[in-house]
């Protein structure tokens, strides 16, 4: 199976022909990206940062670089929040969604002096470097809701010129020479797995996701999986979904013989194409 980290990795394995094994990619199935990443990221961003940087979101102006999943989930949460934010982007689509969504589109070096919190969601490297920390205003809040520690150019911060203060767990301020200060969650590692608490629920959804992928390629017979790297089966994907349903008392409907011969589906599912996200 494949978590979020890995993806590259396994990926330039599998093109190399280094790949040794097959792998289900489990981070990009819909339930996955779903609940972890959009539904949980919505609420865990507000708690991470209240239990660290302990601000008021109303009015406080936000760069969220990134908008997919996560990305989509911060925003709306601190939009909600009366905050005004600002979404980067280098994928069009992405970018739109965000335009329609009500967000405002910039790049970063547009808009740094002037935000209160920068929040990386890209999944990507050095979104935020030495350069935007320089212009950034007293007081600015930065910190990393995307993948691992490699968002945040920290290292840039540490050189002689600038002085680290540690606050408390999981925040630090970094001081320039003229006195600006930057506040640092979590030194650039993923804020909410630093800072929060990942619900019941959504370990939930993904614990029984990889289950369901291991169990997958335990039992598939041979030759259906080569080394390369897979996206788990729409028809598991629907029934992880089906399964947490029931904390809901929910209801599925059911199509008839004649819906279904319509659409050209089972009735059973899968209901989405394989390459559906």
């Amino acid at each position: 199976m494949r978590r979020a980290g890995s993806q590259t990795w396994l990926h330039h394995l599998s093109k190399a022909g280094k790949l040794c094994v097959p792998a289900i990619n489990v981070n990009d199935s819909v339930t996955k990206q779903k609940f972890d990443n959009l539904y949980c990221c919505r609420e865990s961003i507000l708690d991470s940062l209240k239990k660290t940087a302990d601000i008021m979101f109303g009015g406080k102006q936000v760069a969220v670089c990134g908008y997919g999943e996560v990305g989509k989930g911060c925003s709306a949460a601190l939009k909600a929040m009366g905050s005004i934010v600002y979404v980067t982007e280098i994928d069009p689509i992405c970018a739109l969604q965000a335009c329609m969504d009500g967000f405002r589109l910039a790049k970063l070096g547009d808009v740094v002096r002037q935000v209160d919190m920068v929040i990386t969601c890209t999944g990507n490297k050095n979104v935020v470097v030495r350069e935007h920390m320089d212009l950034m205003k007293n007081g600015c809040v930065v910190c990393n809701m995307g993948r691992s520690n490699t968002e945040i150019d920290v290292n840039s911060l540490r050189t002689p010129e600038l002085v680290w203060q540690h606050v408390r767990a999981q925040v630090d301020h970094i001081i320039w020479p003229d006195g600006k200060r930057i506040v640092l969650l979590a030194e650039g590692r993923v804020l909410n797995l630093s800072s929060s608490t990942v619900p019941i629920y959504v370990l939930s959804i993904t614990a029984t996701t990889q289950a369901l992928a291991l169990i997958e390629l335990f039992n598939a017979p041979e030759g259906r999986y080569k080394q390369d790297v897979y996206l788990l089966p729409k028809k598991l994907d629907e029934y992880v979904a089906s399964l947490h349903l029931q904390t809901f008392d929910a209801h599925l409907t059911e199509l008839t013989d004649e819906q279904a011969k319509y659409m050209g589906l089972s009735k059973y599912g899968p209901f989405k194409s394989s390459h559906y996200r």
